[in-house]
Order: C-alpha cells, then sequence, then structure tokens
C-alpha cells in the first residue's frame, strides 16, 4: 500500500464518524483510529493526593484509631474480589439480592456478580457460614483483593 493510498483513508476517517478503520492487504497491515475527544493523562490527580499528604498527622490519628475496631471487624472469613470491576448484590435492579447480613450460605452459593468487561462473573461462597457483613456497596467499582463480604 503506497503513502498516497493511507493519506486518503486519513482524509476518509477524518471527514466521517467513523472512528476506527482497518485494512488488510496481502502482508500488510494498518489501522487508522480517530479519537474524537482529546486524551489527558490524570496528572492533576496527582497534585490532589499530595495535598493530604501535607495533612499527615491528622491522616495518623485516624488510623490508630481506626485499628482498634479492627479485630472486631476481622472476625470471620472475608470473601475479597478476585478482580477488577463493578459490584451487584442482585442478577437485575427488579431482582432480589443474592444474600443478606444474617444469611446462611453453603460452598457454592453466589454471593453477587462482579461486572468486568461486559462479563457478569458470579462470585461464589468458598465457605459455608452466615454472612455478618457485606462489605461492597451495589453498582461500586471494587478492586481486586477487596473484602467483599464477611462469612462466620
Amino acid at each position: 500500500m503506497d503513502i498516497r493510498s493511507i493519506r486518503k483513508l486519513i482524509e476518509i476517517v477524518e471527514q466521517s464518524d467513523i472512528a476506527e478503520i482497518e485494512i488488510k492487504e496481502g502482508e500488510h497491515n494498518i489501522r487508522i483510529t480517530r479519537s474524537k475527544e482529546p486524551v489527558y493523562i490524570s496528572a492533576p490527580a496527582m497534585h490532589a493526593q499530595s495535598a493530604p499528604v501535607a495533612a499527615a498527622p491528622v491522616a495518623t490519628a485516624v488510623p490508630e484509631a481506626s485499628t482498634s475496631t479492627l479485630p472486631v471487624e476481622t472476625k470471620g472469613h472475608k470473601v475479597t474480589s478476585p478482580m477488577v470491576g463493578t459490584f451487584y448484590t442482585a442478577p437485575s435492579p427488579e431482582a432480589g439480592d443474592f444474600v443478606k447480613v444474617g444469611d446462611q450460605v453453603a460452598v457454592g452459593d453466589t454471593l453477587c456478580i462482579i461486572e468486568a468487561m461486559k462479563i457478569m462473573n458470579p462470585i461464589e461462597s468458598d465457605q459455608a457460614g452466615t454472612v455478618t457483613k457485606i462489605m461492597g456497596v451495589n453498582g461500586d467499582s471494587v478492586e481486586f483483593g477487596q473484602p467483599l463480604f464477611v462469612i462466620e
């Protein structure tokens, strides 16, 4: 493919609503992608995080107070998120929650769903017992290893 053909493809993409085009010709592969919005690097967020560090004396007092209450909360088995995604307590907005605090669960019972890359992944209990705490918030993002449930 010659440079004139490539320039013509770029012009077509710029003048149309096409966001991306990929052409394969023999061994050559050309992909032209257009972003309608500029890409920003989150440098301001880094500056915003440095401000709370300056207030370290206040921040250190809070964790010390909260560490004394942690042993009470860590009692029981924690079910953690196996992936990054969006936490859902029910299979659909109209349906009831999979589990509530006080419910008895068996190994393999579905506790929640985590949506990752448009795939709904059921999270099952790996221990039998009673759900004593639900730490995930419906519709919020969760991180890998984040505690979601406590089962005793």
